[in-house]
């Protein structure tokens, strides 16, 4: 199959780009709900994935393994790189017998009125645009973590969903596993007495990305539309592929990459359907040399090399703690750290959660949890092996669409944002170097312009989060 035949010019985007309505919404279908969303019991569902590396590997033998028990079909693969679609379509093959079509515009999948939903693969500066795009187009969206790239734009994300009477479920995979379920159901019965702290724990370790000069992108790679939303600059390898969650422009650092899903979990468990009042958030960058060589024994990680202690132009923090507190004095904590650490809890939690209540603890690692009552050593409530099976976030969404309710859905976008917006808090914080108090209300600082101005970003043209859905 040759992959090309449905990709532009460069010259024809550039100029669709410039001409279209890109600042106030696609030329689609703006009626609440477009026939391509309507989905009958029986009906098969045509998703799109939008983003080919890494998770969006994962997406596509999701939605793949999902063909016979939910009636499901990958009709459209997306990216900026075309390198990536002939590893996708082989995976898609494999895994289902589908051979789905190709594209690097993702306004050309939105226009195929035979999709029902899209699934949002891909950095987060794009999350926003492209949920509010596909919105506005009629298609369902299932978004990854984190929601948005700021604050605002989890707002916007909330007002298309509600516009558009769509399904919008974000990547927040804990909130389909059966053993989480049932440790926040054990919490909210009052298992550990009344709880007063949670602790979001995301220790990930990181070697340096290294450094290199700014280059020509390769010419699979349609750089300006990967850029978007972001400013213009060169490209720059250590600032594109997986890199781009070490820099603010493009990502919000481990804090908001592994950060919102035990966040989600902290505040789900505490029973926070709100923001916090005050954030502060402190940490640094530690562990790096100067030296500009790379070291020996590299590693590969999210597809790209590392070097252990080099020196590296990252941005965001790879050590950072955080602490939120609510408006009733309860506290939810988040540490990330980046370097060598020791773990936390009673088995080494790497990734993971941990609660204080009045009559003692709970841990939740992964499909697992364990309670322990006060000062005692061993557990006195856990998850049960025959327990410990994960629910599919990816068929919960399906089977949303299918119930039109959004009730159904584990994780819809009001529920993202919220979490995810604690990352941001915390962001802004440690940018600032202080404490802040935040309106929940109005999604504002108290008397803080300088905070207020980093709950949004300058987009660029004609790569803007409309103010109208």
């Amino acid at each position: 199959m040759n992959v090309n035949l449905s990709i532009r010019s460069r010259r024809e985007f550039i100029k669709t780009a410039v001409l279209g309505a890109a600042g106030t919404g696609l030329a689609l279908n703006t009626s609440a709900k477009s026939y391509s969303s309507i989905v009958g019991a029986n009906e098969r569902i045509h998703v799109a994935v939008i983003g080919l590396r890494n998770q969006g590997t994962v997406h596509l033998g999701s939605w793949c393994a999902l063909k016979e028990s939910h009636n499901v079909q990958v009709r459209a693969v997306c990216d900026v790189d075309e390198a990536l679609f002939a590893p996708a379509l082989k995976l898609v093959d494999a895994k289902s017998g589908d051979l789905p079509t190709t594209n690097w515009d993702l306004r050309e999948v939105l226009d195929d009125k035979v999709i029902n939903a899209v699934s949002i693969v891909v950095p987060n500066h794009w999350h926003a645009l492209a949920a509010v795009w596909a919105a506005q187009a009629g298609k369902h969206v299932y978004v990854e973590k984190p929601a948005s790239h700021n604050i605002w734009e989890g707002r916007k994300m909330i007002e298309a969903w509600r516009k558009y009477g769509l399904r919008m479920q974000v990547g927040l995979n804990n909130r389909s596993s059966k053993s989480v379920r049932d440790a926040i159901a054990f919490l909210h019965g009052g298992g550990i007495g009344e709880l007063y702290m949670a602790r979001a724990l995301c220790f990930k370790a990181r070697d340096s990305y290294g450094m290199s000069k700014d280059s020509l992108p390769p010419s699979t790679f349609h750089f300006d539309r990967w850029l978007g939303p972001a400013p213009q600059r060169p490209y720059n390898e250590k600032r594109s592929h997986y890199n781009w969650h070490w820099f603010w422009d493009t990502g919000n650092g481990d804090t908001g990459n592994t950060g919102p899903h035990t966040l989600d979990i902290a505040r789900w468990g505490m029973k926070k359907n709100e923001h916090p009042a005050s954030v502060y958030s402190t940490g640094g960058i530690f562990g790096f040399t100067q030296d500009e060589g790379k070291t020996s024994g590299t590693m590969v990680y999210g597809g790209v090399e590392t070097y252990g202690h080099d020196r590296t132009t990252q941005e965001t923090p790879n050590t950072q703690t955080a602490a939120f507190t609510y408006a009733d004095g309860k506290i939810i904590d988040l540490e990330t750290r980046g370097r060598y650490t020791n773990h936390e809890g009673s088995s080494g939690q790497e990734v993971g959660n941990l609660f204080y209540g009045t009559d003692g603890w709970l841990e939740i690692s992964g499909n697992t949890w364990k309670a322990f009552r006060k000062r005692e050593k061993q557990p006195f409530a856990q998850s049960k092996e025959s327990e410990r099976d994960r629910s599919n976030h990816w068929a919960n969404f399906l089977d949303a669409i299918r119930s039109d309710k959004n009730e159904d859905l584990h994780s819809d976008i009001h529920e993202g944002h919220l979490s995810t917006s604690l990352c941001h808090l915390a962001n802004i914080s440690y940018r600032l170097g202080r404490s802040l108090k935040f309106n929940g209300f109005e999604e504002k600082f108290a008397n803080d312009r300088e905070a207020d101005s980093m709950l949004t970003r300058e987009y660029r043209k004609p790569y803007v989060v409309p103010d109208k859905v």
